[in-house]
């Protein structure tokens, strides 16, 4: 291979000392409980636990050195749909134009708290990485939005920050849109610059033209935050936690049929038996999972308990880790109502943008309500439906949704012959996962 030196015998230039990363924290926790601190980190503890961050180069060559050591990380999105940070980086670093960038901490998902906990236990962590994101991709300025739950902790962190004259970046705090669909990259832009948290997937990438009409890069807040890990501690430090496919930890909110709900830190690849037994889940009191949130999938407890929760492990089940989310059903709870009481909270989140969204996911509610009662279900309407609902709408809303119901077809289909005859196996009223009040569509 030619050394790319235009004369190979020509003496070449010293290269440069790169000071190696110091020693990162071992084992895990990385994110929620820096230095083994309880509650919520100020200033002074986060810079006790972790030091000052590290700046990025301003020169294009350090910007590109410092997106390679992500990328060298393998870090992930971890905001549902798992793209490489790196990747999304470099996309927003080769456009031309000022950047900017968006820390996402909207969390629309009614079951996941990851997102809250993280900025209210360890907001400057989350600070920390969009500060780097910024420098990284030429941004003057970020945007942070974040859920009303924790809107005043992460002002009062910025604020704190900019008495410490720790800000170098122009950071602001933006409160988030509410609804399910207000999480979404395309939304939050939308929400930022229009006041209307709709999704779109059509052209342009937010890459490309997005807050501002400027390339613009989303992150969600958990990223950001493992991002700042890994600009203090290197790419060798995040990879010796996790495979190798996917090396690192994640945030896991667990909740229905578990003994203490909350959110916990995981190895990636820890099996899914070993995540909820971090909230003293156990296997005779589990009928099915569903991972990844709403729009996630529902798998028997017996098919999935062994499986690695990761992208590649729960991939042959069709399932994903998604945002995060690990929802224990217990034996005596009815999996096709807890699905029926998601569809409508679903149809209810629609943006209005399209007849598949707007007409089909409420008659697809509505059948499934109407098997959960055992009355009058028609399981050829439901199939029909679902296909001409999956992939045809203005954004992925209604194909979430119909992943969804696929998925409890096929998990709960004894349960479905019940029903059909007007039997179920749950007791009146039990109720396991949390739905909002319907209500109007922002």
């Amino acid at each position: 291979m030619s050394s790319g030196w235009p004369d190979d015998t020509a003496e070449a230039p010293p290269r440069r000392t790169v000071p190696a990363p110091p020693a990162g924290p071992v084992g895990l926790p990385r994110l929620l409980s820096p230095a083994g601190l309880p509650g919520h980190a100020g200033l002074a503890e986060h810079l006790a636990a972790h030091g000052h961050r590290p700046a990025v180069p301003a020169e294009q060559g350090g910007r590109l050195a410092f997106v390679e050591e992500v990328d060298r990380a393998g870090l992930r999105g971890r905001g549902g749909a798992g793209f490489p940070t790196a990747l999304k980086m470099a996309a927003v670093l080769a456009e031309r134009g000022r950047p900017v960038v968006v820390a996402n901490g909207t969390e629309g998902e009614p079951a996941s708290a990851k997102d809250k906990v993280l900025l209210a236990k360890a907001p400057h962590l989350v600070l920390d990485g969009t500060e780097l994101a910024a420098e990284a991709v030429g941004a003057d300025e970020a945007v942070v939005v974040c859920h009303p739950a924790v809107l005043g902790l992460v002002q009062a962190a910025l604020d704190e920050r900019r008495r410490a004259r720790l800000d170098g970046v122009g950071l602001r705090v933006v409160e988030a849109a509410e609804g399910f669909v207000a999480g979404e990259a395309s939304a939050v832009v939308n929400w930022l610059r229009r006041g209307r948290p709709i999704p779109t997937r059509t052209p342009p990438r937010l890459s490309e033209r997005g807050l501002y009409g400027r390339p613009t890069l989303v992150q969600n807040v958990e990223t950001l935050a493992h991002l700042a890990l890994v600009a203090r501690f290197g790419a060798d430090w995040y990879r010796s936690v996790g495979p190798p496919e996917e090396p690192g930890s994640l945030l896991v909110t667990l909740l229905g049929g578990v003994e203490r709900p909350g959110v916990y830190e995981v190895a990636v690849g820890t099996t899914v038996s070993s995540v909820l037994e971090a909230g003293g889940g156990s296997a005779p009191t589990a009928q099915a999972l569903l991972l990844g949130g709403y729009f996630g999938t529902w798998v028997d407890y017996g098919s999935a308990s062994e499986r690695p929760f990761s992208r590649a492990g729960l991939a042959p089940l069709g399932a994903s880790p998604g945002a995060g989310l690990v929802a224990m059903l217990p034996a005596d709870a009815c999996g096709l109502a807890e699905t029926a009481r998601l569809a409508r909270y679903l149809a209810s989140q629609s943006a209005g943008q399209c007849g598949p969204c707007v007409f089909g996911l409420p008659a697809i509610a509505s059948q499934l309500e109407a098997l959960a009662a055992g009355e009058g279900f028609r399981r050829d309407l439901l199939v029909r439906w679902l296909a001409q609902v999956d992939g045809r709408g203005a954004c992925a809303h209604p194909d979430g949704a119909v992943r969804l119901v696929r998925s409890a077809l096929r998990v709960f289909r004894e349960e479905v012959e019940r029903h059909a005859r007007g039997r179920c196996i749950a007791p009146p009223g039990r109720r396991v996962l949390p739905v909002p009040a319907l209500g109007a569509v922002p």
